[in-house]
C-alpha cells in the first residue's frame, strides 16, 4: 500500500486543479496549444505502448492533432463531470476515477473494446489527456488514428 500511496501523492502533486473548474493535469502552459506532454500524459504514452510492444506491435507516434482533441474532450468530461465519448473521428478510450496510469491501463485491457484500441494495428497515432474534476475524480482519454 505504501508504493501505491507513494505514486499517488505524485500524481496529486502532478495535477492542478481548483475547486471551480477542472484544470489539466499540467501546468499553468496553455494546454490547447502546447503539444509538448506533461509527466502523466508522457506516463499513459509510454503504458500504451509498452502494452502494444508485448504483443509485437509497433509504438503509436504522439500526434499534436489528437493531443489537442483528446486534452479538450478530457478537459469538458471532468468540468461537466460526464463520462461520454467525443463526436471525433477517431477511435476513443474514456475511463474515470482510475487514480494512477497502471490502474487506468488495467482497466482498458480488461475491457474488449478498449484493449481492440490500444492494440489496433491499423492505428499509428495517438493523442491523450488527463484531467481531475472537482470532486476530485480523474478523467482520462486516448484518442487513436
Amino acid at each position: 500500500m505504501m508504493v501505491k500511496s507513494s505514486f499517488l501523492a505524485t500524481l496529486l502533486g502532478l495535477l492542478a486543479f481548483s475547486a471551480v473548474r477542472a484544470e489539466p493535469v499540467q501546468s499553468s502552459t496553455d494546454v490547447f496549444s502546447d503539444p509538448q506532454l506533461i509527466a502523466i500524459e508522457q506516463l499513459l504514452v509510454e503504458a500504451t505502448n509498452a502494452q502494444r510492444a508485448r504483443y509485437g506491435l509497433p509504438p503509436l507516434a504522439v500526434d499534436n492533432r489528437l493531443m489537442s482533441t483528446a486534452r479538450r474532450h478530457t478537459a469538458w468530461m471532468a468540468n461537466s463531470g460526464s463520462l461520454r465519448h467525443g463526436n471525433y473521428p477517431v477511435a476513443e478510450n474514456i475511463a474515470l476515477g482510475q487514480e494512477t496510469v497502471e490502474e487506468v491501463i488495467r482497466s482498458w485491457m480488461n475491457s474488449s473494446g478498449h484493449r481492440a484500441n490500444i492494440l489496433g494495428s491499423r492505428y499509428s497515432r495517438l493523442g491523450v489527456g488527463a484531467y481531475q474534476g472537482p470532486g476530485g475524480r480523474v478523467f482520462w482519454t486516448q484518442q487513436f488514428n
